[in-house]
């Protein structure tokens, strides 16, 4: 992703001034970070809070992509208001999934009241993804269950009861991403489907928020971005 963020970055009129990896640490440091605008985040799950964290007290914005530490978001976002920086994470960047994140809403909403259809989401990625589910199979679980009093808790384990909403997790490889929500009844089912061609998409998307956040205080999210 950092790579293909560059990318998109240049090829947008942006300058890269610094580059951050296991390899290189110590240069994480504020005077380094001083020259930049905006700092983009893709790490992983045990890196991605202290990460964030130090961004925001060296006074950068951040954008985080980094998912699987759902449980620290919100004491990262009241950190973010205490230190008066700027913020934004999504869980994907991608302009579709962002669409698709508002389809999925709106079905829930229209399925509530339709107690003969039950529902069930599914995703697959390539083997390198380090968290299951995905962060935007959260995402998409979290959309049903805020619309539909039905369901009240997700898991990938075994369904127990009817209140359960089963998430499918499947690695294989190449797979930049799917994620299937489908309503299923005694007579029909109801299928809503995004499939990524490549990260170009959650590339671009990042840099978008990067160009968003720039010169703002608070804490934002892609649907401030793609005025959603």
């Amino acid at each position: 992703m950092g790579k293909m963020i560059e990318e998109v970055a240049v090829q947008r009129g942006h300058t890269i001034v610094l580059k951050i990896d296991k390899a290189n640490e110590e240069d994480f440091t504020k005077k380094n970070l001083d020259a930049a605008a905006v700092a983009i985040e893709f790490t992983a799950p045990d890196s991605a809070y202290e990460n964030v964290k130090r961004c925001i007290d060296f006074g950068v914005p951040v954008i985080s992509g980094s998912t699987g530490w759902n449980h620290q978001l919100e004491e990262v976002k009241n950190f973010c208001h205490q230190k008066e920086g700027a913020f934004l994470h999504a869980s994907n960047f991608s302009i579709g999934v962002n669409i698709f994140f508002e389809i999925n809403n709106r079905l829930a909403q229209l399925m509530a009241s339709q107690p003969e259809y039950d529902v069930r989401l599914s995703e697959t990625h390539h083997t390198q993804k380090l968290d299951k589910p995905s962060g935007t199979a959260v995402t998409l679980a979290e959309g049903i269950l805020q619309n539909n009093h039905r369901k009240q808790a997700w898991t990938i384990e075994k369904v127990e009861d009817a209140s359960e909403l089963l998430i499918t997790c499947e690695r294989i490889d190449p797979a930049p991403g799917t994620h299937s929500v489908t309503y299923t009844s005694a007579v029909d089912s109801i299928e809503i489907t995004h499939t990524a061609h490549n990260r170009k998409g959650f590339a671009l998307g990042a840099v978008l928020a990067a160009e968003f956040i720039q010169n703002k205080k608070g804490v934002f999210t892609m649907k401030e971005v793609l005025g959603l």
